[in-house]
């Protein structure tokens, strides 16, 4: 099955790729490759990811966007590419990372198999830190301030990578520092449910209209250890930040909610701001645009 994009009867048309070069400094980014500490494959797995960086030497705070089981469809690319220009333009280094696509594997195929997806937050948690630690080797990045932000099955490796018991179990040295925070959209939160201590504080996003993946669960979710919240818009199905039109996929309803798009967007921002180090606080152009 394939998604409609806005205008379009299928992902790749003409609209999406005239909207993907419209985007504000589309290609002006560069692509990376580094190695991945859990392949799930008997091979060595590079992990690859489009770079962006403001204007500037820095150091900057940074985000690591996680594609949610379609992987970089176009539609998923577009509105990550979108959400990258956005940090970018607010300051922060965007690594907008390709866990699906590294390892060769289908995105519709990922999303028809529950248990592909979550053996998937397993290893793309170890992608997350990872990343991280990939961006900590630049010098214009600030190491302290890295975070983490995720669609559906990113938004559960999000989740996931924010655990104390993640932290703990990644990381590759008691000096590496924690996620400064972490987003996660409309996220699989049945493995989650209950207790648990969190490394980074956690933002969750949720659809009341989502038929995919639970709200209540993440509702249900009471950790310790850091800010800890979960925003429910009761309009709003899974996916409600790409650009697509509301539409069934595998089942269930998908697409664009715009009032939850926005507002989500707002308040990931002023977390994030909340959630910088004072210093990164007072130049951060997180909520003045």
């Amino acid at each position: 099955m394939r998604l409609r994009s806005f205008g379009t009867v299928a992902l790749c048309t003409t609209w999406t790729l005239l909207a993907w070069a419209l985007l504000p400094d589309a290609q002006a980014q560069d692509s990376v490759k580094f190695d991945a500490s859990q392949p799930n494959e008997a091979h060595p797995v590079k992990l690859r990811g489009d770079l962006y960086k403001p204007q500037g030497d820095g150091v900057f705070p940074a985000v690591i966007l996680m594609h949610g089981c379609g992987g970089w469809q176009p539609a998923v690319r577009y509105t990550l590419q979108d959400y990258a220009n956005d940090f970018r333009n607010r300051g922060f280094v965007t690594l907008n990372l390709d866990s699906f696509g590294s390892r060769y594997y289908d995105g519709d195929e990922m999303c028809m198999s529950n248990a592909k997806l979550r053996d998937a937050i397993d290893y793309r948690t170890a992608d997350a830190y990872d990343a991280g630690r990939y961006l900590r080797t630049l010098n214009y990045v600030d190491g302290r301030n890295v975070f983490l932000m995720g669609q559906s099955n990113g938004g559960s490796v999000v989740t996931r990578a924010a655990l104390a018991s993640s932290y703990l179990r990644y990381r590759k040295s008691a000096a590496e520092p924690a996620f400064r925070g972490a987003v996660a959209f409309y996220p699989w939160c049945g493995m989650f449910v209950g207790g648990g201590k969190l490394a980074s504080a956690l933002r969750i996003f949720s659809g009341g209209r989502d038929n995919w993946v639970s709200a209540a669960e993440c509702q249900d979710m009471h950790p310790e250890g850091a800010e800890f919240s979960v925003v429910v818009y009761p309009d709003a199905p899974h996916s409600f930040d790409l650009e697509l039109i509301q539409q069934r996929y595998a089942g269930f309803l998908v697409g664009k909610d715009k009032q939850a798009a926005e507002s989500s967007r707002r308040r990931m921002f002023s977390f994030m701001h909340r959630q910088l180090t004072p210093d990164q606080q007072q130049h951060s152009r997180l909520v003045q645009n």
